[in-house]
């Protein structure tokens, strides 16, 4: 019987995938690693709890803009249908903005679902199709928590020399938010659409 070639058996090894590996947890949820990034441990501490907390909320205030995109009625449908995706895109952006600022500073930035619906400060909305003006009430208030939380962590960012958290916080998270609080608030106004 012909014996396989050393060389062919460890290419053939090779090539297969090895799956269903388990890994010991390398670092936990809560904790910052030591990165050379000139910022004490409790700043970075700090930030990533608070980075945290607002991309949790961000990924439900993205979550809220998917469902009510997809669920929009009425004889704005088709306005309102674009911009929430829009918005949604927008949402998505900051995401991976905030969590790859979490990396940065050391920390374990919230990725999973499961984990993100059980720190949320967002409150969950009906399963079913909201009235329109209940899902921009829903959308603007989920803005509104956000951008609260995210003017207090900048301050407090500021405080303590996270420039690059401050900035993040203030130039992306607050000012894309207002903008887009802002588009939002304007489809509550009540005003005719054909006639005066």
């Amino acid at each position: 019987m012909p014996t396989k070639s050393p060389a062919k058996s460890a290419a053939t090894r090779g090539s297969q995938p090895m799956l269903h590996q388990k890994g010991m947890q390398i670092q936990e949820f809560g904790t910052v690693r030591q990165l050379p990034v000139g910022l004490s441990h409790d700043a970075r501490m700090y930030s990533c709890e608070r980075l945290n907390q607002c991309l949790a909320d961000s990924q439900i205030l993205y979550s809220l803009y998917k469902k009510h995109h997809w669920l929009m009625r009425g004889p704005t449908f088709y306005q309102l249908h674009l911009l929430l995706d829009k918005h949604a895109g927008e949402q998505l952006e900051l995401i991976d903005t905030i969590a790859e600022r979490v990396q940065t500073l050391g920390g374990v930035a919230i990725g999973d679902p499961r984990h993100v619906a059980e720190i949320t400060v967002i409150p969950r909305p009906p399963d079913g199709v909201e009235e329109v003006p209940a899902m921009i009430s829903r959308l603007l208030e989920a803005h509104e928590a956000i951008l609260i939380a995210a003017h207090d962590a900048a301050k407090r960012a500021d405080e303590m020399g996270d420039d690059g958290t401050n900035d993040l916080l203030v130039s992306d998270v607050i000012r894309t938010g207002e903008l887009q609080a802002w588009f939002l608030a304007e489809h509550l106004v009540d005003t005719p659409l054909v006639e005066s």
